[in-house]
């Protein structure tokens, strides 16, 4: 079962990145991910924060852009940038199944 919040600790996990870049890019990307506060104010990712949060990785960690330049992609065709992190994603979950599957020969 999936959960419905994510630490920013979990999430940044997720990303494989500190929590200083995922609050920066929380920060600078408030149009499109929007954590939900806590009474304490901890920020608390949804999935759907999360995915975006994948996207903004892949198009400034993977593709090079600059802030902006993600900015304007994900305005631009965010549908093309979400199929192509998803194929990321489930390439890299059968590369990680093979390197098992290798191990146990």
């Amino acid at each position: 079962m999936e959960k419905l919040y994510y630490t920013i600790g979990e999430t940044a996990a997720q990303l494989g990145e500190n929590v200083s870049l995922v609050r920066y890019w929380t920060d600078v990307f408030g149009k499109y991910v929007k954590p939900v506060r806590t009474t304490k104010g901890d920020r608390r990712y949804t999935a759907g924060d999360i995915e975006t949060l994948k996207q903004i990785h892949y198009l400034v960690k993977d593709k090079g852009l600059t802030l902006e330049g993600a900015a304007r992609q994900l305005k631009a065709d965010r549908s093309k940038v979400d199929n192509r992190v998803k194929a990321i994603g489930e390439l890299k979950e059968i590369r990680e199944q093979l390197t098992e599957i290798r191990k146990g020969l």
